[in-house]
């Protein structure tokens, strides 16, 4: 009996709980109503002229406002009324809106704040001209389906937000001319609907994101960015609904993706790139083609073939083997497969052009049968792989492709060409067994720290696969009719929530607990300064203390991370070094002290040594920091990591050596350390290489980095002067686009860009400041920072300033080292101008890396010797080493050398004269 009557009252009381929802639920809608009458006439007044009809009580009357069954307003349309005027703030008000319809108006202000309308579907604000973008813009638009805001050009700079994957139903999005900025977000997964983008007339650079592939793209329009779009296009293979591609007048490099998936496709706009390579077949064959345009990029290979009706445009700057469709030269088409295999760089596709190999191609040497015998891809920073294709030049008997950024194994077809002398693949990212070649062939393979590992293959830039994951699918938003569940159903999903939360808890804490014994960890005691007495104190390696400050670290754990290089046994670097002995220091600073050593193999190193006496939170995270970045970025002018030591206490990290120590050795000390002082071409190709370094370190790694330590002391030289930058303990994530991150002061004055000195926030531009700084050391052979000059002349920067706002001060700032002539002037006259440039006081006004690349580099190329018309140059490539010149030298002369083994030298009148010639260089 007692049941029932609990029974009873527990239906009486959920009566009363549904009667007064029903009330509130009544009086929230007439609330709304009221509230949404006070939002539109705030709109009415706020617009000029008032639109015909916006007045009365009832708002649902007014011409183009509708309102749903409750009496909300659900759409508001003033297409093409001509009027003008700022909208109020609180549109978001309007919670069942869902048409927002202002197109070709003379709108202005804030564009109108939309964050969390989960009703709305449809938004156009095109053709006005809004000056602000409200915060969250875009936010909790649940049920959003078609966006446009083209032609809104006075906006102020901003990015598609990531916000926008709330809006999982998207069909279409459309913000052409309205300033948009930074990437392209990598969120297209969460659109399974769209089918338009149109972001074309913006300022959006950057890759095309891999999660393209993922959506229903049909129409994709993003042509004509003010700065241009990058990287390889090969995500477009993967678009199989595409039947639109607007992409022309951008930056896209590499060839064109197979687009055999692409049946749809009616019109392809590629032109006004820098795309390369052979136009593959499955584009001419596309089905519903009518439209291509390929101008102004340097295509390859034969001269595509299209269907009939297809209003195809070529341009006259393609490099087509023939000048009707037909098949290239078979040498040609080995070559291009070759060339394939490295992306088809811009280089070679300017150089490559007919269908001879032997008329003036670069990196290919023939011999008078017209048989290519060198393919030399050396030092070119070029990323892809070896193609086994290389194996179908049957007269082939170098294949050089040193000092690049290759990856996947050498092919094994290699080994079966008859001439072959040569396989030089020294300094990549080679990976997988070495093939087993002839004894007489000379295989370099050094600098590939994956040899006899199998790797997954390397992507390119833009490449699909290269942007990262691309999964990232919007949860399904609740809709707002739910079902009612009995109370007692909620209280036990609620208990046994808390109930699961709890055992989480408990799992996680064990895991945690017996995890952490797993991992390795060290005590640091208080920091206690190194006291720095070496006379060689510069010599590079991160040994120069920094100004960073450096708080205490007592009783505080650092777990060590494993980067994923060679962890190197200390009994190894003890026996390399003699352990550790005094005699082989090379130089002492704030991380520790820095030991030449060699190996049994001979490889010389440089081993940076932190006992527990300095073991600090700085210098453990300088530490960490050092593995984390050189395991990610791999550069010829950057200074390799062979692999750390965990030894108790110590913390060592191996590098390899470079024996001519650092840049400012040899600029401000090489009297005292006899040094010859640096030649104005010696000082242009350090400048050229550490741009480019850190040009890489910027924007060309898979992730970028700013350095933050910029200066000559951690540039190294090695024999042959060329440079690597160094020291990547103070190393910070680069941020994206425009924005900059907050960090603590760190870095050496005199070279701290003013904004960093000031605010601590970095961008990439503090080290493009610090490379002004170092091409003004180089010009005038002063330090940044001088004590001993007298104040007006102590620092360097705005010393130099000064004087060059008078051109012809410059001859008297130069170095006295440095007595040029006239071209040389000339040559340095540019240089002082770039240094003005990157150290400019506003980091706006600085360039980026590649600019100061793109300067320099012509620079270096007038300084390279040519050869003479005469018979004593031999067809020697002054660029390369002597052993490689010496090779090609022997390849084109057979008849006039031994036969002996690569390497030794005659003693012919004309080998001596090559020999001397390349000395003299």
């Amino acid at each position: 009996m007692g049941k029932k009557k609990y029974k009873f009252f527990e239906l009486i009381l959920l009566c009363y709980l549904l009667f007064f929802l029903l009330i509130a639920t009544t009086a929230s809608a007439d609330d709304g109503s009221a509230g949404d009458s006070a939002v539109m006439a705030k709109l009415a007044k706020s617009l000029t002229p008032t639109p015909a009809g916006w007045s009365g009580p009832n708002v649902c009357k007014w011409p183009g406002v509708s309102c749903d069954s409750s009496g909300r307003v659900s759409s508001i349309s003033l297409i093409s009324k001509s009027v003008a005027g700022e909208l109020p703030p609180d549109l978001n008000q309007l919670s069942n809106l869902q048409s927002l319809n202002l197109q070709r108006n003379r709108l202005y202000g804030s564009l109108p704040p939309l964050s969390d309308l989960s009703s709305l579907q449809e938004v156009h604000l095109d053709n006005n001209n809004f000056t602000s973008v409200p915060s969250n813009f875009l936010k909790g638009l649940t049920s959003l389906e078609h966006f446009s805001i083209d032609e809104n050009p006075s906006l102020p700079p901003w990015t598609i937000p990531n916000s926008l994957t709330d809006s999982s139903s998207l069909a279409d999005f459309s913000a052409s001319n309205a300033n948009i900025m930074g990437q392209i977000p990598d969120i297209f997964g969460s659109f399974p609907s769209l089918e338009n983008v149109r972001l074309s007339y913006n300022n959006i650079t950057g890759f095309l994101p891999a999660s393209f592939a993922k959506s229903g793209i049909k129409n994709l329009v993003l042509n004509n960015q003010k700065n241009g779009l990058s990287g390889r296009i090969d995500v477009l293979g993967s678009m199989e609904q595409l039947t639109q591609v607007w992409i022309h007048v951008n930056k896209f490099s590499g060839p064109i993706p197979d687009l055999s998936l692409c049946t749809n496709l009616v019109d392809l706009q590629l032109r006004d790139n820098t795309l390369t390579g052979v136009i593959p077949a499955s584009l001419t064959s596309l089905p519903k083609l009518a439209n291509v345009s390929l101008q102004n990029n340097i295509f390859m290979g034969p001269m595509p073939l299209f269907k009939t009706g297809v209003q195809v445009s070529l341009g006259n700057m393609n490099h087509f083997c023939n000048p009707s469709p037909g098949p290239c030269d078979p040498q040609v088409t080995v070559l291009l497969e070759v060339a394939g295999a490295v992306g088809y760089p811009m280089r070679v596709a300017e150089s490559w052009a007919g269908n001879n190999p032997c008329k003036g191609w670069d990196f290919v040497t023939c011999d008078p049968k017209g048989s290519v015998i060198v393919i030399n891809f050396a030092k070119q920073n070029w990323v892809g792989t070896i193609s086994p294709a290389a194996a179908n030049l049957t007269a082939l008997k170098q294949l050089v492709m040193s000092d690049n950024n290759l990856t996947g194994p050498i092919p094994a077809s290699l080994t079966s060409l008859p001439e072959l002398q040569l396989v030089d693949v020294s300094n990549n990212n080679i990976s997988g067994k070495i093939p087993k070649f002839r004894p007489d062939v000379i295989v370099k393979t050094s600098g590939n720290p994956f040899t006899g590992k199998d790797l997954p293959p390397f992507s390119p830039p833009g490449s699909p696969s290269s942007s990262g994951r691309t999964d990232n699918p919007s949860s399904p938003t609740i809709g707002a009719h739910k079902a009612s569940v009995p109370t007692w159903v909620i209280v036990a999903i609620v208990i046994a929530a808390i109930i699961l939360i709890l055992v989480l808890c408990l799992v996680i804490y064990k895991y945690k607990r017996n995890g952490k014994s797993k991992l390795s960890k060290v005590k640091t005691g208080k920091e206690q300064k190194l006291k720095n007495n070496s006379p060689k104190n510069v010599n590079g390696y991160g040994a120069i203390p920094s100004t960073a400050s450096q708080s205490s670290a007592a009783n505080s754990e650092i777990y060590i991370y494993d980067g994923g290089n060679v962890t190197i046994p200390v009994e190894l670097l003890r026996e390399a070094t003699d352990n550790f002995n005094e005699e082989n220091i090379l130089g002492r600073g704030g991380f520790g002290i820095v030991y030449k050593g060699k190996l049994h193999d001979g490889t010389e190193i440089a081993v940076k040594r932190m006992e527990a006496s300095i073991a600090s939170n700085k210098g453990l995270n300088e530490f960490k920091a050092e593995i984390e970045v050189l395991t990610k970025v791999r550069h010829r002018h950057l200074v390799a990591l062979h692999g750390f030591c965990v030894n108790g206490y110590e913390r060592l990290l191996v590098y390899e050596y470079m024996p001519q120590g650092t840049l400012g050795q040899h600029l401000f000390d090489h009297e005292h350390l006899r040094f010859p002082p640096l030649t104005w071409k010696q000082r242009l190709i350090i400048a050229l290489d550490v741009a480019r370094g850190v040009e890489y370190l910027h924007g060309l790694a898979q992730q970028s980095f700013i350095h933050r330590d910029l200066k000559p002391s951690n540039v190294l030289l090695g024999d042959d002067m060329r440079a690597k930058v160094a020291d990547f303990g103070l190393v910070k994530n680069a941020p994206d686009g425009k924005y900059s991150v907050e960090t603590k002061l760190a870095g050496t004055f005199g070279y701290l860009a003013p904004e960093y000195a000031s605010t601590g926030r970095v961008t990439t531009k503090i080290d493009v400041f610090a490379f002004g700084v170092m091409l003004m050391e180089m010009v005038t052979g002063r330090k940044a920072l001088d004590e001993n000059l007298p104040e007006d002349r102590s620092h360097l920067v705005p010393w130099f300033r000064r004087m060059v706002m008078n051109k012809e001060n410059i001859r008297y700032i130069l170095d006295p080292s440095v007595d040029p002539d006239e071209e040389t002037y000339q040559s340095i006259c540019k240089v002082v101008e770039l240094a003005g440039h990157c150290a400019a006081r506003e980091p706006s006004q600085r360039p980026d890396m590649g600019h100061a690349v793109n300067v320099l580099a012509p620079l270096v190329e007038q300084w390279t010797p040519t050869a003479s018309n005469g018979d004593d140059s031999f067809n020697i490539d002054f660029n390369m080493s002597l052993p490689q010149a010496l090779q090609r030298w022997r390849a084109n002369e057979d008849s006039m050398l031994s036969e002996d083994t690569y390497g030794d030298y005659t003693t012919s009148s004309r080998t001596s004269k090559s020999i001397t010639a390349l000395t003299k260089v």
